[in-house]
């Protein structure tokens, strides 16, 4: 990362920044934030050391970072909490083992996993499970019915697992980060990061046909992807951007998969000085934009 670069500021789109004085003026509550879950997807750069991320662009419809570039990921579904996942197999730390090392509950990690999992394959079709650690999962194209019945919401992540006889493999997921939405924001949003290296044989890509958030799907080097958004190619949230910072420090995907992280809550705050509206990174997270 150019350190020179680095900082702690930033400075927010003209709604927000609206949205700032009347939540200050008002002294309106907070909302709620929802529970979700986004997994960064990597995989060995082809041409150099090093590794790349894959990055959805959301469309300019979407009422929540239209246009943004993301990881894959979305809100908790009540289903993602459904016993029968847990019961009927789970490979890698247990969800109580999991819930002890986030600081949660055992249910609440299932559901993150859940989620993570449900919406890495809805949005890439990239589908972190398999019938046993050492074998494959079917083929994508087997399971790209059932991707569309996961978006329009007519099949749950439970009943795509048992009709395949496949397990969750939650010992793919690395736990990342942990961020939550400013309180100004009307929709809030409480996210886990996971890093999860692209299993083989699967590739990433868009649902051919049916509903959908993302436009276009691409594989990046962090590095690449926050020059990118520096020269106004692409849209990065803070999250997003600090995290690539991050990935880009790394010599490979050995060395993210490895990686340990105490996952503590990281909320940005919405500061106001006079005629300036400031986006305020929590303590040592240096924004890189």
């Amino acid at each position: 990362m150019d350190e020179g670069r680095a900082r702690s500021r930033v400075r927010v789109p003209r709604g927000m920044a609206d949205r700032a004085r009347e939540f200050a003026a008002a002294g309106l509550p907070p909302a709620a934030p929802r529970d979700a879950a986004t997994v960064i997807l990597v995989r060995p750069d082809p041409e150099v050391s090093g590794a790349e991320v894959f990055l959805l662009r959301r469309t300019t419809a979407l009422e929540f970072a239209p246009g943004a570039c993301v990881f894959p990921g979305g809100s908790v579904d009540e289903r993602d909490a459904e016993p029968a996942i847990a019961e009927g197999g789970w490979v890698g730390p247990a969800p109580a083992e999991l819930g002890h090392l986030l600081g949660i509950s055992a249910e609440r990690a299932q559901a993150l996993v859940c989620a993570a999992v449900r919406e890495t394959f809805e949005e890439s079709g990239v589908l972190l499970a398999g019938p046993s650690r050492t074998e494959l999962v079917p083929d994508s194209a087997i399971l790209v019915q059932d991707r569309h019945r996961l978006l329009d919401g007519s099949l749950s992540l439970g009943e795509l697992l048992r009709r395949h006889g496949l397990v969750l493999r939650a010992d793919l997921l690395t736990p990342w980060a942990r961020w939550i939405t400013p309180e100004i924001s009307p929709r809030r949003f409480d996210t886990w990061f996971f890093a999860a290296a692209l299993p083989s044989g699967q590739l990433a890509g868009l649902a051919a046909a049916g509903p959908g958030e993302s436009d276009s799907g691409t594989w990046w080097r962090p590095s690449a992807a926050l020059e990118a958004a520096r020269a106004g190619q692409i849209t990065l949230l803070p999250p997003t951007a600090v995290t690539l910072a991050e990935l880009a420090a790394f010599q490979d995907v050995a060395g993210i998969l490895a990686e340990r992280r105490m996952i503590t809550p990281l909320m940005p705050t919405v500061v106001v000085e006079d005629e300036r509206t400031w986006l305020a990174m929590p303590q040592a997270v240096q924004y890189p934009l």
